[in-house]
């Protein structure tokens, strides 16, 4: 296996970090990340994105080994490069998953930060590493911890690189779930397999709206509905449920699953 493995198969992509011992993410790893995403956004048929680790931590962040050799420009590059696929990997229009085990700093955590949803095993800790060698949050973890969890949390963490474990994160609205590290991929697997069968044009509105909120406010987030309704309003999938949904109501049965396709 190489150091990110990507596997699409049945409308769910899956993409793996494979570098032992501590799956730091070097430059391989962005290249493949970078082709996984150029072909999860030219195809129509991805329903979910699923992101997990092989090994004991999700990932302690950036490989820096090449870092001191790197001139001004080779830095700005790296790094512009690394927040715009950061940026195009969120911005797809389909629910992103992650499950987490064991460490999830640095560059990893700012990873899992761009997921929809994190599900977490109780042995998993979150953090900030970078000031413990001298630099900042290059992909824009603190402002995301902010956007999740208030300004206060997000500066008190970038200050101390403190770990922040899995039970605290899920109390204070960081993750999504937190299960026992033997249950995390079935857990995790449930939810990519639930999002992958939803409403997948509903789920990438709403990925849509937040977007929006998270630069521009609720104004922001507003002025897109009127030309999203109309557009999702006359898909196959809206069409389809609304058919089985008003037959429901007039016979007084309960409204029936819809068998969504993203279309």
């Amino acid at each position: 296996m190489s150091a990110l493995n990507y596997v699409h198969a049945n409308g769910i992509a899956t993409i793996t970090l494979h570098n032992p011992p501590q799956n730091r993410l070097n430059n391989e790893m962005q290249l493949k990340f970078k082709d996984a995403i150029a072909d999860i956004a030219a195809r129509d048929d991805t329903r979910a994105i699923y992101v997990k680790s092989e090994g004991p931590d999700f990932s302690h962040g950036a490989d820096i080994t090449p870092w001191p050799t790197l001139t001004k420009e080779q830095t700005h590059g790296l790094m512009a490069n690394g927040l715009r696929l950061s940026n195009a990997f969120a911005d797809l229009p389909v629910p992103i998953i992650v499950a987490v085990q064991g460490h999830c700093t640095g560059g990893g955590f700012e990873l899992a930060l761009r997921s929809d949803i994190i599900i977490a095993a109780d042995n998993a800790s979150f953090g900030h590493s970078e000031a413990t060698i001298g630099v900042f949050t290059f992909l824009g973890g603190v402002q995301r911890v902010a956007e999740r969890v208030g300004r206060t949390r997000a500066m008190q963490w970038a200050l101390t690189a403190e770990l922040v474990d899995a039970q605290r994160a899920h109390e204070i609205g960081l993750i999504n779930e937190v299960v026992p590290l033997g249950e995390l991929e079935s857990s995790a697997r449930a939810w990519v397999d639930t999002l992958a069968g939803g409403a997948t044009l509903s789920h990438a509105a709403h990925k849509k709206l937040l977007r929006a909120w998270s630069t521009g406010g609720i104004q922001d987030a507003d002025e897109l509905m009127p030309d999203m309704a109309a557009a999702i309003m006359h898909s196959e999938d809206a069409r389809g449920s609304f058919k089985g949904a008003i037959e429901a109501l007039k016979a007084g049965r309960p409204r029936p699953a819809y068998p969504f396709r993203g279309r």
